[in-house]
């Protein structure tokens, strides 16, 4: 489904009509900032689909490639915020999310009744329900934290699954637009339960490719040849999307492109950490991923892929060409 591209209809007057003419995907003006690892594809994806975009990044030249494939500049994310009708934003963590809001030329000071802000960045439930208590303080709109699932090839491929939080109808207002990049929207509850969703997925995530490296780094060590266990192991109790993804490259050393941070998951842990003592809940498996993470990422390997770290555990191993 199309946006049209020629109206510019603003339903700040009208939120229950607007709402209804948002189902119907039309008369949409849509914004994105975080030109990013996922911000990028994501963004490609609906230009692919005739949407009329326009964009901001901190970094301007992070947005040359898809100015050029036909998204439309501006010059903060004030500009932005007040020229469209959903925002989304695709960011680090809680303080770029924070920072990209505050301030004269933020998404607040631009914001609008009937602006709908879509956060895809995945950070702390709390800042994400504070962060939205402002908005709709400010400027009467709307904040859906929708943090994604899927990695740089499922957004690519438009099969990223999003745990939305937030109003039934600011989600289901925004749907028609999210639909272009995911194969599932599913709505979690109110403002900050997509971001806890996200923080238990990426616990599962993140611990798993700790307990595959160690896998990996066992089968080799005991003289097995690593690159058979995927396989080997497909459609047992032990095989999952992650191992089939992680465990080839790990076995051939094959660690671009780059598809998950080391840097992003020990932030994700982080958070899943955070949230554990908040509501006192002993997390140890958790804990002694993030410990191994933070020492990977500590020993360069911060901004490289999530396979390498069979790197931590087979040290003698030759990166140098990964």
């Amino acid at each position: 489904m199309k946006a049209n591209t020629t109206s510019t209809y603003s339903f700040a007057h009208e939120p229950s009509v607007g709402f209804c003419l948002l189902l119907l995907g039309v008369f949409m003006r849509v914004g994105f900032i975080g030109m990013g690892l996922m911000g990028v594809p994501m963004a490609k994806r609906l230009l692919q689909a005739g949407i009329d975009l326009s964009i901001w990044n901190r970094t301007a030249v992070a947005c040359e490639l898809l100015h050029t494939a036909g998204a439309h500049a501006t010059n903060s994310a004030r500009e932005l915020a007040a020229s469209v009708d959903v925002l989304m934003l695709c960011v680090t963590d809680s303080a770029a999310v924070q920072a990209i809001c505050h301030g004269a030329d933020g998404v607040f000071a631009g914001a609008h009744s009937g602006l709908i802000v879509v956060d895809h960045s995945s950070i702390a439930a709390d800042v994400t329900r504070q962060l939205a208590a402002e908005l709709r303080q400010i400027a009467n709109a709307e904040w859906v934290d929708a943090p994604v699932s899927g990695g740089v090839t499922g957004a690519e491929n438009g099969r990223l699954v999003i745990m939305a939080g937030g109003k039934a109808t600011a989600i289901d207002a925004a749907r028609p637009i999210l639909e272009h990049y995911s194969q599932r929207i599913t709505r979690m509850g109110d403002v900050g339960a997509g971001q806890v969703t996200k923080i238990c997925n990426q616990l599962i995530v993140a611990a798993n490719s700790v307990l595959i490296a160690e896998a990996m780094a066992l089968a080799e060590r005991a003289g097995v040849d690593a690159r058979l266990l995927a396989p080997a192991l497909a459609g047992g109790f032990a095989d999952s999307l992650p191992f089939q993804v992680l465990s080839p490259r790990m076995a051939e050393r094959r660690f671009t492109p780059v598809q998950w941070k080391v840097s992003t998951l020990a932030k994700d842990l982080g958070n899943a950490q955070a949230l554990s003592a908040q509501v006192n809940l002993d997390t140890p498996l958790a804990a002694h991923a993030l410990q191994r993470l933070q020492a990977h990422a500590g020993n360069g390997f911060a901004d490289a892929d999530l396979s390498s770290v069979i790197a931590h555990y087979l040290p003698d191993l030759d990166v140098g060409s990964c």
